[in-house]
């Protein structure tokens, strides 16, 4: 085939190459799902819970810019992108391993920093490898299959210690409180992380660089220096597009960090009557939670599917905003729901906005950044993703109490309306309209 042109990928071979990112993303629904509960078993208050989870939004703002920059300017013979899913996916193996074994809060906390590291190394040049791989007429495909596998990934994950339970005592604690059930879910992600990303690399191997790409790199070397220049660039020059999805970005993003971190709590007290971490019934409340969410990411496993020609007939921008919409007027509804089937119900437009914000924002930003910046402009738009989580983290201990009155029920009100808000904000995004027809490349 000669340079430049890209082949038309079967769907199966499109699943494949993202099945990589269906590990990742076990790792990540692991932490929404066990993080909190674990920091509350080992003493955490609620007050502070968002604090300890400074560890993604932090690795996020630093490392994925920097790794998608260096991404853009590698060259090995695994390829540009595939050595940092390596290195990503063997720090989150053995970090998922050691995470429920912690003996304090602080080791918990240190060994999150670890994990989120390992997935923000991988995150980046994962994405811009689908878009490096895909002809533009397939990457709506390419990125609603990398939503689907979130849902489906995060479905498994949040349900892997109920399916535990069947085997295990729900109620066998570890020495340090912590359930064995949620060790074994654990040790299934540690697994998962590392042989799915290997199965991805090598069934799909990378493009071979162009003659014109092999210059450019040879013209940038691969310093940090060099790199953080590149970023400075990147954001100076940042399409218009990109720059109008910031503000639906913060909205979207706070709503769920503040979602993940309070809805085990608040199902806690809405549904068991109780806010006491130690007790059976919080236990049980949490395995409720995990069956709720998984819920939701099995909905948005099918949205993200079902989605793709909706978004290929109708434009990303405005499906994104009806999956928005949907996710935040569940959340308003949730903390005065203590019927179990209605909440059922509501994980529907979660998992729909779930599935958009996995897949819709990343057909937008595509279609407009320079595909030689693939990498950069991928690691830079996740600053859109982690600078949101770390103003939610500094700033909900400030109003949990004064003006949420230490009510987890009063945070996903708070989510909800920030959820309705950035739907609003995507409707004034400049892309992601009605496509255009596109000739498919053979």
């Amino acid at each position: 085939m000669p340079f430049g042109l890209k082949p038309h990928l079967s769907l199966p071979r499109i699943v494949e190459m993202n099945l990589g990112f269906f590990g990742l993303q076990f790792s990540f629904g692991l932490q929404q799902a066990n993080m909190g509960p674990i920091y509350g078993y080992l003493g955490a208050s609620e007050g502070r819970m968002p604090l300890l989870w400074l560890a993604g939004p932090v690795t996020g703002l630093i490392i994925q810019p920097l790794i998608g920059a260096m991404s853009d300017r590698t060259r090995s013979r695994l390829g540009r992108r595939a050595p940092y899913f390596l290195i990503g996916a063997i720090l989150c193996s053995l970090s998922l391993l050691a995470m429920p074994n912690s003996s304090t809060l602080w080791m918990a906390a240190g060994l999150l920093w670890v994990l989120d590291a390992g997935n923000n190394v991988t995150m980046e040049p994962y994405r811009a490898y689908v878009a490096d791989r895909l002809a533009p007429h397939q990457r709506p495909t390419g990125f609603m299959v990398q939503s689907a596998f979130t849902g489906l990934a995060h479905t498994l994950s949040y349900l892997a210690p109920s399916i535990m339970a069947t085997f295990v005592d729900r109620d066998l604690l570890g020495p340090n409180g912590i359930p064995v059930i949620v060790r074994m879910a654990f040790v299934i992600g540690a697994v998962l992380s590392i042989s799915t990303v290997i199965w991805s690399v090598t069934r799909v191997p990378e493009l071979p660089l162009t003659p014109e790409e092999q210059e450019r790199i040879a013209a940038s070397p691969l310093t940090l220096p060099a790199t953080l220049r590149e970023v400075r660039d990147a954001v100076v020059e940042m399409p218009r597009p990109m720059r109008q999805l910031a503000l639906a970005m913060l909205c979207q993003w706070y709503a769920m960090m503040v979602y993940w971190q309070y809805i085990a709590f608040a199902i806690s007290r809405s549904l068991f009557g109780t806010g006491d971490v130690h007790s059976a019934r919080f236990r049980e409340a949490v395995l409720t939670e995990q069956q709720l969410g998984a819920l939701y990411n099995s909905v948005a496993f099918v949205a993200a599917i079902g989605l793709i020609p909706v978004v290929s007939r109708f434009g990303a921008r405005s499906v994104h905003v009806g999956c928005l919409a949907a996710s935040g007027l569940s959340m308003l509804v949730i903390p005065s729901t203590s019927e179990l089937p209605l909440l059922g119900l509501l994980m529907i437009g979660i998992g729909f906005g779930w599935a958009g914000m996995m897949g819709n924002t990343y057909v937008i930003l595509a279609d407009s950044i320079p595909p030689q910046r693939n990498g950069i402009y991928m690691g830079v738009f996740n600053l859109f993703i982690v600078i949101p989580m770390l103003i939610e983290a500094l700033t909900m201990p400030l109003i949990y109490g004064p003006i949420l009155g230490n009510d987890p029920r009063n945070a996903l009100i708070l989510a909800g309306l920030l959820m309705v808000a950035g739907a609003i904000a995507t409707v004034f995004v400049e892309a992601g309209g009605r496509p255009e027809p596109k000739l498919a490349t053979n």
